[in-house]
């Protein structure tokens, strides 16, 4: 969705792509063809581009820290990306410098799992089990039903790589913050979201979230803190628990985000503009929502198709089709409103994703 703005904003965009099915190549200006971790293919990417950005995190940190050491600019860097790539390295971070996370521990070996034992058997919580790399939606997040079941999951996956083990929160709900930064330092956030997860995917955002106005604010606050602690450059979006305790930060997601695709039409500049305003080193743009209240639906492929035409027949919604080939489980785009009242958002929004095929339920 860089690509549909990427005029706009006065940038041309070349992408990265696996192959000519890819849905990201019908609307941007040039393409080369290579895996996000090709380091080949980066190569070739970085001699036609000024910078190099993203939109996922499947990326080689070592081959973006080589590009960087020979004089590619990379935003964010691949140090900012770090944080969002590796969970054990943000987790350590953080609690380092005292950012809010849920209690955990972090493993980088089968020798830690005595760690693991020692931590849990001091607590007499639930427990989630985390891969430090790899996951997303969902994905390499599991929870066991027992401390046995917790070791067992964690020696699973060590043989993969490091692993996060964390205090399971007692969540009142979920929110996110999208945050944006410039090359010189310059921030811009939108509003706070609530989002709405099943099966460890969102299915739903909202605007506004409805949180404490000291949510709100603590939100932006924390956002804006962890965009200078990490030397962002470009959208971030920062993933919160709200929980009886307070905020606690769960994801970075160093690129434009799920979370703020309502922005396209529900505020003054999309985050996919501003993204690129950001890593292209210019002014960036207002973030204000431009009505009082948007629901955005994500469109998940059922086991047949839906119908695009009849998600569209539902008045004073925005349909954005992905491309991309249909497939069951597989995300294909989303729905948008966007007004005054937001219960009534809410209805047209799952009616229109219902019509265009999705398999998530209506929170």
């Amino acid at each position: 969705m860089m690509g549909e703005v990427a005029a706009e904003v006065g940038v041309e965009v070349t992408v990265l792509a696996l192959s000519s099915q890819d849905a990201a190549i019908s609307n941007v200006d040039h393409v080369i063809f290579g895996a996000a971790d090709d380091e080949d293919a980066l190569v070739a990417l970085s001699r036609v581009t000024d910078v190099i950005t993203f939109d996922h995190e499947l990326v080689d940190l070592g081959v973006l820290e080589r590009l960087e050491q020979r004089g590619v600019v990379v935003r964010p860097s691949a140090a900012a990306l770090r944080f969002s790539v590796d969970k054990a390295v943000q987790r350590e971070e953080f609690a380092s410098v005292g950012f809010p996370i849920p209690a955990c521990v972090t493993l980088h070996t089968t020798a830690d799992l005595t760690i693991l034992e020692a931590w849990m058997s001091t607590r007499d919580v639930a427990v989630v089990v985390k891969a430090a790399r790899g996951g997303y939606d969902g994905r390499g997040v599991l929870f066991p039903h027992s401390r046995h079941e917790a070791i067992e999951m964690s020696r699973d996956l060590l043989l993969h790589g490091p692993v996060v083990v964390e205090e399971r929160a007692a969540l009142i709900s979920e929110v996110a913050q999208l945050v944006v930064r410039s090359v010189n330092g310059e921030v811009v956030t939108y509003p706070l979201v609530t989002t709405v997860q099943s099966e460890g995917m969102c299915v739903e955002v909202r605007y506004p979230a409805t949180v404490e106005e000291s949510v709100h604010e603590e939100a932006r606050r924390l956002g804006v803190a962890v965009a200078h602690h990490i030397g962002l450059v470009g959208v971030m979006a920062v993933e919160y628990f709200v929980t009886p305790r307070g905020l606690l930060i769960n994801e970075l997601a160093l690129r434009p985000h799920n979370s703020g695709h309502w922005t396209i039409e529900g505020a003054a500049t999309s985050q996919f503009a501003n993204h690129l305003r950001a890593v292209s080193g210019q002014t960036l743009g207002d973030a204000d929502a431009t009505s009082n209240a948007a629901v955005m639906v994500n469109v998940v492929g059922a086991e047949q198709p839906g119908s695009l035409d009849d998600a569209r027949q539902v008045p004073d919604v925005y349909v954005h089709d992905y491309g991309k080939a249909w497939r069951p489980g597989r995300k294909l785009g989303h729905v948008t409103t966007v007004g005054n009242d937001a219960a009534a958002l809410h209805v047209r929004a799952w009616q229109s994703a219902r019509a265009y095929g999705t398999t998530t339920r209506e929170a």
